[in-house]
């Protein structure tokens, strides 16, 4: 549900209705527009009686949140979310388009720091590597780990770009954000729940990978369970999807772009 207040409505009208739904046992999130703000609450509804709502100061209407995932959605935060992967770069509608590069695994120190030197060169401003790789053999190399992460943050303080680097199991998440700007989970991982959750209470950015089969729905869904456990910075990237085609790897859905600018306010990568 959202709470839409009045243009003009005071900060102690909207600190008011704020303080009703928090005593109610709302969470609450407050959207600040151009023109009005919009307050939107997440619990249970059937302890709300709207007509208390509707009556105190400042407030325009009640609106329900028609979609299954409340934060992620337009609806619940009509503006488009600007999201700082560093100190002087962010990322989001009416910026200018940001470019992360870097190699897909991080394999030794010559590598890194020649391929990062050439990335900042070039323009690129964040650097991506995978310390830790989801193979899908298990004989195939898994990653460098935390020596990985170690040479990323290396190359972060010659270039000084952010880091961008994925984390795969609950068991490596303080370590990773030790080390890394913005936490990656990969398209295997996207409905990992559980690390979704760990990923969220960092309250660091997450750059959210599209699944091999997964819906916009389904990707929308992963990027609320990170944004209730307390991160409200999701990047969302459309990285293709497994389909009949067997001559490439994936299918990039490029349709699903526009689609997630009408029903999410999240940036797509």
């Amino acid at each position: 549900m959202i709470v839409i207040m009045q243009a003009g409505a005071t900060e102690a009208q909207i600190d008011g209705v704020a303080k009703k739904l928090e005593s109610l046992g709302f969470g609450i999130q407050i959207t600040r527009g151009e023109k009005q703000t919009i307050i939107g609450a997440i619990g249970d509804k059937s302890v709300l009686q709207e007509e208390n709502l509707t009556i105190l100061p400042g407030v325009q209407e009640l609106v329900h949140v028609r979609k299954p995932y409340k934060r992620a959605s337009r609806e619940f935060h009509p503006d488009n979310s600007i999201i700082r992967l560093g100190k002087d770069i962010a990322i989001g509608e009416g910026l200018p388009v940001l470019v992360i590069a870097g190699p897909c695994t991080v394999e030794n120190r010559e590598q890194m720091m020649t391929t990062a030197r050439r990335v900042a060169k070039e323009g690129a401003r964040a650097l991506r590597g995978g310390a830790f790789k989801p193979r899908t053999s298990p004989y195939s190399f898994q990653g460098l780990e935390e020596e990985g992460l170690k040479l990323l943050a290396e190359a972060r303080k010659e270039t000084n770009l952010p880091i961008v680097t994925e984390v795969l199991d609950t068991r490596h998440v303080d370590l990773v954000a030790q080390y890394a700007d913005v936490m990656q989970i990969g398209a295997r991982n996207m409905q990992n729940f559980n690390l979704l959750k760990e990923v969220g209470k960092l309250k660091k950015p997450v750059l959210l990978k599209r699944g091999l089969s997964a819906t916009i729905e389904e990707l929308l869904l992963s990027a609320e369970y990170i944004m209730h456990s307390g991160s409200p910075d999701v990047i969302l990237c459309e990285r293709g999807i497994r389909t009949h085609e067997t001559g490439t790897r994936n299918t990039l859905d490029l349709s699903a772009i526009p689609h997630l600018k009408e029903v999410t306010h999240l940036p797509v990568v």
